[in-house]
């Protein structure tokens, strides 16, 4: 890759990161309102559109894209992945933006303690320290034994789970499967999924919401397009690091658009758990170069 290359990578990841953080917060006003399963469900129906349109431009059209080795796992993943966003969702109406997001990105810490035993690597103690490091900092965040624990709290580290859970089948199904069919079945199977669990949920919405669902489908895809153009231009070792910016994305959005107010804990412990992250991130590209 040249430094060109890493750059425009560099760019794509960050403006992806703030389409996201805009996505999220589109999906807390009208989980504030509809119903969460009936919000998913559509933005949903805009990915698949989008999944479904990207294949049949690839050579082999959708059949090549839906060939999968192993369709059980890619199923699986797709379901994870329906049941992540909906539990996210639904932290950002009961938590806020912020709060969720501080704990959970805390998922890149949950990837390296899980990659042992889903998918058979090794990890050094160096990472281990560092996601140790990492969860006090999530413990700092909820805060347990200090006040009165609230169950809501454990909702975004449910999310975390569930999202570093996917992260890993995703890297297990790329030894049979190439990119551009797992994406395939995450769209497909997702839509399917979140059809089921929605359409028993519909409600008439107002012409403004509308709106912003319009808006939140265009998020929804324009930020997955940049994802893969960023993936495309640069290594992942290189820009994943810029994914953390989301955080700060939603911490401007949540205070100053929902007025969400940004706790000395929460602000402290999210910095524990990003710096625990990148070090574990470095950790990780410093191993691959070795080997």
């Amino acid at each position: 890759m040249t430094p060109q290359n890493t750059r425009k990578g560099v760019a794509m990841m960050i403006g992806a990161t703030l389409i996201f953080a805009l996505q999220d917060g589109i999906s807390r006003h009208l989980a504030g309102t509809y119903n969460v399963y009936m919000v998913v469900m559509i933005r949903y129906w805009a990915f698949a559109l989008f999944v479904v349109a990207l294949a049949a431009r690839q050579p082999g059209g959708m059949r090549a894209a839906a060939r999968s080795a192993q369709p059980l796992v890619q199923a699986g993943r797709a379901l994870l992945l329906i049941f992540e966003v909906i539990v996210t969702v639904q932290a950002f109406v009961i938590l806020g933006l912020v709060e969720t997001h501080a704990v959970f990105v805390s998922y890149p810490l949950l990837v390296a303690a899980l990659s042992g035993p889903v998918l058979g690597e090794r990890v050094g103690w160096r990472r281990w320290v560092a996601i140790g490091i990492g969860f006090a900092g999530v413990l700092i965040i909820l805060q347990p034994g200090i006040k009165v624990f609230s169950p809501a709290a454990l909702i975004p580290l449910l999310a975390a789970f569930m999202f570093a859970l996917y992260s890993l089948l995703t890297r297990y199904v790329a030894r049979k499967d190439s990119a551009a069919v797992s994406f395939f079945w995450t769209g497909t199977v997702g839509a399917l999924a979140a059809t089921a669990a929605g359409i028993w949920f519909w409600e008439p919405m107002r012409v403004p919401d509308w709106g912003w669902m319009g808006l939140l489908c265009i998020t929804a895809i324009t930020a997955h397009w940049l994802l893969i153009k960023a993936y495309e231009a640069a290594e992942a070792s290189a820009i994943q690091p810029f994914a953390y910016l989301q955080l700060v994305f939603i911490a401007v959005l949540g205070i100053t658009v929902f007025h969400e107010v940004l706790r000395p804990e929460v602000a402290v412990g999210a910095v524990v758990v990003v710096g625990a992250g990148l070090f574990t991130l470095w950790r990780a590209r410093v191993v691959a170069q070795k080997s």
